[in-house]
């Protein structure tokens, strides 16, 4: 369980994440803003409390039993290159090349950022490679954890759920996917282009462990992720969330799931965001 402080911390962590996200697509006048919002609190609480990471291990960068991460939804790459900065991969002030020619920090996440394990953004595929690796790592009785970040829209892909299938088959507690529930997409609301509803229960008939959060709670997050760490069976978190949360005009709006704000836009979300 959390402490008071240690749920303070991460709600400014989360703050300056957010901001650091508006700051970098408006910076870039590109990139995919409403989904990198809402799974701010999520990437925040996993890399700064839950996940053993590479500077966590600072004797050995490439330590063999860090957890893994996937980012499925490679699109929001902007909160990911944010959360990496923030825990020692690279300087802060690098996250303003993001998407220029010559940077690591591209549109979707690549190797060549310290810190990214798998490249990503072909929507659909991060569950499938989420499962090799957790394979990978029971055959080499490595017990680091794979966590692999969803969208819901890219739930709408058949390959995800082969990977469903797949993950209690080959027993892999040792995989975590958690899913960005926003309920919204690039054509409007998921429900009305392709329902996923009721998910939680087609989840649990493929026989996944499913916990059910509001995923802006510090302490939600967190005792899930613990939770789903001590399953004996793959989980799936389902972390109900607001598209662009944070920023009022954003927030539920599907028109900014790739928009970068204008000048005066820019003003507006980085007041709400002080």
């Amino acid at each position: 369980m959390l402490s008071e402080n240690e749920i303070k911390e991460l709600e400014n962590l989360a703050k300056e994440n957010r901001r650091n996200v508006v700051k970098m697509v408006y910076n870039a006048q590109s990139g995919h803003i409403g989904g990198a919002l809402s799974s701010t609190d999520i990437l925040t609480v996993l890399f700064n409390k839950c996940m053993l990471n590479a500077p966590k291990c600072k004797d050995d960068p490439n330590y063999e039993k860090r957890d893994r991460f996937v980012l499925s939804k490679g699109h929001a790459s902007a909160i990911y290159y944010s959360i990496l900065s923030q825990c020692g991969f690279f300087p802060q002030e690098e996250l303003l090349t993001f998407r220029l020619f010559g940077s690591p920090l591209q549109g979707h996440p690549t190797p060549h950022c310290p810190g990214v394990e798998v490249a990503s953004g072909s929507l659909g595929q991060g569950l499938s490679v989420g499962c090799g690796i957790a394979i990978s790592l029971k055959l080499d009785k490595n017990p680091a954890n794979v966590f692999v970040l969803l969208g819901d829209g890219e739930l709408q892909e058949g390959s995800v759920w082969e990977a469903f299938m797949q993950a209690p088959t080959r027993k892999l507690d040792n995989l975590v996917a958690i899913i960005d529930r926003n309920r919204l997409q690039i054509d409007g609301c998921t429900e009305e282009i392709k329902s996923l509803d009721p998910l939680d229960e087609k989840l649990k008939a493929f026989n996944w462990n499913v916990i059910e959060i509001d995923g802006h709670n510090i302490s939600e997050i967190y005792n899930a992720i613990e939770e789903a760490k001590k399953a004996d069976r793959p989980t799936a978190i389902l972390a109900n969330t607001i598209k662009g949360k944070g920023v009022s005009f954003m927030e539920n709006n599907a028109g900014w799931h790739g928009k970068a704000p204008k000048k005066e836009e820019f003003e507006q979300a980085m007041k709400e965001l002080a």
